[in-house]
């Protein structure tokens, strides 16, 4: 049978978008408590009865979470224009090697406002 499994995690961080014009609110440095949807796909295994042990997701954003949390986004290299877009793609990049099946990175920067991405 094939699954998806979803977990989610937060992290805190401040950011501005320097490519917006200088009267954008979020052009000024701001922070937001982000969360993030890794979700894995894939055939569950028949003698184990799961896909994967959900500590083998958290052992793979560990090391992202480390690097992102209580952090000015903009100082992380890769995220000069840190969007939830260019966000997602950052995660995407880094998690996709370690991390077998996984189909798609959701960052929530808000309550309301999230970013999707599922890869090229």
């Amino acid at each position: 049978m094939k699954v998806r499994l979803a977990k989610t995690f937060s992290f805190e961080a401040a950011h501005r978008l320097p490519r917006l014009p200088a009267t954008h609110k979020c052009a000024q440095t701001h922070g937001h408590s982000f969360r993030v949807d890794v979700v894995v796909e894939g055939m569950v295994d028949p003698e184990l009865g799961w896909l994967m042990d959900y500590a083998d997701v958290a052992a793979a954003w560990a090391p992202l979470h480390d690097e992102l949390d209580h952090t000015v986004l903009n100082d992380v290299a890769g995220l000069d224009n840190p969007t939830s877009e260019n966000l997602a793609w950052w995660i995407w990049q880094r998690l996709g090697p370690r991390l077998s099946g996984l189909t798609r990175i959701v960052v929530h920067e808000t309550c309301q406002s999230r970013c999707e991405y599922e890869g090229e």
